[in-house]
């Protein structure tokens, strides 16, 4: 078996761009793209495994040049969505990377380190990059990399939670917000509490919570603070708590929590499992958002005017 770092690269948005232009246009349109993202990482060093529609598979044995191609990545596709007309801009690129132990065959690789390449892929939002600690404690001292700890998540097929990690590619955001590659101190149980305020709505239902107010729950019951008055919710369904500068979200319900971030078409569904939230998106409590009737409860993370968290440069 082969040490090697995966990439799930996907796109996002690509729903909206067959409904506005049309089967043929649109096929072009997201061929082209991930073409595009395969000889990128062909002329790096890299390999693609497989075309997946609107993704491709990765696979580099050197993890340093896996990092930097992702970041390449982003950025040299930010520019070309520049020049696209409007209705195209959707079209964003999420990025997942896990290295490990991978078998190849028949032209396919299997392994842990695929899985959770897939997995981080789909928890990302649009212009993301997630990481798994092993690719972050294999790069080198002198690769200038930017990067942010998200704490532990609970990966489908995972028994433990994993570490997360997210690269932050772009170029104009300021050292100060970002954790440079000096150590892995995970933020849990760093004791660090910054002003961050957490912006719950369900129709005419509103509320803005900050750490004093965590842990908190989102329910039909008395008991929560967040109360949604639907029989598919549980009296006490989600709760949320402050972790360093990142706010957890973990599913306590009998039929599931759905979570699905802004610019990323697919939904992260929880039984009595955690996600961070990111940025802002939408949490469906009882039913996935494919049920009209679901309540969904927006939110939004909201970062004071001067202050600086590794949420400063997703809002």
């Amino acid at each position: 078996m082969a040490q090697l770092t995966i990439v799930f690269a996907d796109l996002t948005g690509s729903t909206r761009i067959y409904e506005t232009l049309g089967n043929a246009k649109a096929t072009e349109l997201v061929t082209s793209t991930t073409q595009w993202i395969g000889k990128l990482a062909q002329s790096r060093s890299g390999r693609v495994i497989k075309y997946l529609g609107d993704g491709v598979l990765l696979a580099f044995e050197d993890n340093a040049a896996a990092v930097t191609v992702v970041t390449d990545l982003q950025r040299l596709h930010l520019e070309r969505i520049g020049n696209w007309p409007a209705v195209t801009k959707s079209m964003k690129i999420k990025i997942g990377l896990a290295r490990g132990e991978v078998v190849e065959q028949d032209g396919d690789c299997f392994g842990d380190a695929v899985n959770v390449a897939a997995r981080l892929s789909d928890l990302s939002g649009a212009d993301q990059i997630l990481a798994t600690q092993s690719v972050i404690e294999q790069l080198p001292p002198d690769q200038d990399v930017r990067y942010r700890n998200l704490g532990t998540m609970s990966l489908r097929g995972k028994s433990e939670p994993s570490m997360v990690y997210r690269i932050d590619w772009q170029r104009e955001v300021p050292s100060e917000f970002l954790t440079m590659q000096a150590g892995l101190e995970s933020i849990e149980g760093s004791g660090v509490t910054l002003p961050l305020s957490l912006e719950l709505s369900w129709l005419d239902v509103h509320g803005t919570f900050m750490a004093a107010d965590m842990p908190m729950y989102l329910g039909r019951g008395g008991e929560a603070k967040f109360i949604v008055n639907n029989q598919t919710v549980s009296r006490l369904h989600a709760s949320i708590e402050q972790r360093g500068d990142v706010f957890v979200l973990t599913d306590v319900s009998s039929y599931g929590t759905w979570v699905r971030f802004t610019g990323n078409d697919k939904a992260i569904a929880l039984r009595r499992q955690e996600c961070v939230l990111l940025s802002q998106g939408e949490i469906a409590l009882g039913a996935p958002f494919e049920d009209f009737s679901v309540p969904t409860v927006s939110f939004r993370i909201n970062v004071p005017s001067g202050v600086h968290t590794g949420y400063s440069s997703l809002l």
